[in-house]
């Protein structure tokens, strides 16, 4: 179609991965004393290896999909899943191994602090060359030089040679001169959370413009909050391939329940565990005390945690966080706001309820930690377990998740008859 704007068809990289086997290392004495005795049984038994030997790594395989002009696509996926390299093929910065790709219009990269700088130019260098590349003439780029410098908050070191500049003035400029030449396309990876808050707020908003102005943006993130704030559609990329892409919320609300059960009762591994503290179970309990991963708005929820104590344990926290689905946390429970902040030796069964109509119809997902504030963490487990809340009579069913908000309040309404209306 003529408004698509990048078509990808069964697009894979492949990487050849070199490995080399470890020798152990044998001192000279050694040799001596297993040379004699050990000939005869060497040369019977030895099992020749290459030193080194090869494996294909496919990061990415049969990828397709489609974007249309205007479209604001986040990219989301674990670490691994392929969306770095895919940014980096659409960018033309590395080549596919198979597949089609065809881009129209002009596409500005900014895949990690200061793609296309010159690390020898100035800044107000690096600004003319970067509009070159993207085929600009010079009084275009004069146009928007005012606006660019004046984004990345850089006019003091505007004739700086870049090498000299901090990470965080590094990545303003860079994004000020990708957003604002004007591409088509705009490609950013997650290089955002080196910048401060501010920016990347300011950064958010200017990608939300070039979007209403017709323009194409590509964002990879982790920040589930970040991606359906920004973006209508999302792909997820798992294992180097397309499991899923749709509208933003949906997606996003799967990816964070992946890898994650829905069975209301979770043994916890020996992930992230220290020796001296573990979590041993999580279980979530309805009102009839049945555990269960779905729940009824207008019933309480009670979430149980087994957890073991080696030693004693001065100034532990416990903390659970529950997130939407949209990845916002919602709300914090610690262990310190009932108890003292000192655990002794022994196995533990704690039990937090969460009040009725509090909770709006959604998904969610728990994270549990333990650590020393300030000092060092004991144990964190990432969306440990999930549970749905739904709405199963008639006086809310027009509530639903972000259109509601993310909780309930049950608040007193005090009213007067003061008098009569004229």
């Amino acid at each position: 179609m003529s408004d698509t704007v990048i078509r990808v068809e069964n697009l894979g990289k492949k990487y050849i991965i070199g490995h080399q086997t470890q020798e152990k290392y044998t001192a000279l004495r050694d040799v001596i004393a297993n040379g004699a005795k050990g000939l005869f049984k060497s040369l019977r038994n030895q099992k020749f290896k290459p030193a080194n030997y090869q494996e294909e790594f496919w990061a990415l395989k049969d990828v397709s999909f489609e974007i249309k002009q205007g479209d604001r696509v986040g990219i989301i996926g674990r670490n691994g899943a392929g969306k770095s390299t895919l940014l980096k093929i659409l960018s033309r910065i590395t080549e596919p191994t198979q597949g089609n790709i065809k881009i129209k219009g002009r596409v500005a990269s900014l895949l990690e602090v200061g793609t296309g700088f010159h690390p020898e130019l100035t800044g107000r260098e690096n600004i003319y060359l970067n509009g070159a590349i993207l085929g600009m003439s010079k009084v275009e780029i004069k146009r928007k030089f005012d606006e660019i410098v004046a984004f990345a908050e850089v006019e003091k070191f505007l004739d700086t040679p870049v090498k000299r500049y901090s990470s965080g003035m590094y990545v303003r400029l860079a994004f000020a001169v990708a957003a604002h030449l004007e591409p088509e396309i705009l490609i950013v990876d997650e290089v955002l959370a080196v910048g401060d808050a501010q920016f990347q707020k300011k950064c958010l908003g200017k990608m939300e413009e070039v979007g209403k102005e017709g323009r194409t943006v590509l964002f990879v993130s982790h920040q589930m909050a970040t991606v359906t704030t920004l973006c209508q559609r999302a792909i997820w990329l798992l294992n180097g391939q397309v499991h899923q892409e749709g509208n933003s919320d949906w997606i996003t609300s799967k990816y964070l329940i992946h890898g994650s059960e829905l069975s209301g009762d979770i043994t916890l591994t020996a992930q992230n565990q220290d020796p001296r503290f573990y979590f041993k179970r999580i279980s979530l309990l309805n009102s009839n005390n049945k555990i269960t991963s779905v729940f009824d708005v207008k019933e309480a929820i009670k979430i149980c945690l087994e957890y073991c104590s080696i030693k004693p344990a001065k100034n532990l926290e416990i903390t659970i966080r529950v997130y939407n689905s949209s990845g916002i946390p919602i709300f914090s429970i610690n262990r310190s706001s009932s108890l003292k902040i000192e655990v002794s030796p022994g196995n533990y069964i704690a039990e937090i309820e969460l009040p009725a109509n509090f909770l709006v119809p959604d998904t969610y997902t728990i994270d549990i930690g333990a650590h020393v504030p300030k000092v060092e963490v004991l144990s964190h487990y990432q969306s440990s377990i999930s549970f749905e809340i739904e709405e199963t009579g008639s006086d809310m069913s027009l509530y639903k998740g972000s259109a509601f908000g993310v909780v309930f309040l049950d608040l007193n309404w005090r009213e007067d008859h003061i008098s009569v209306c004229r």
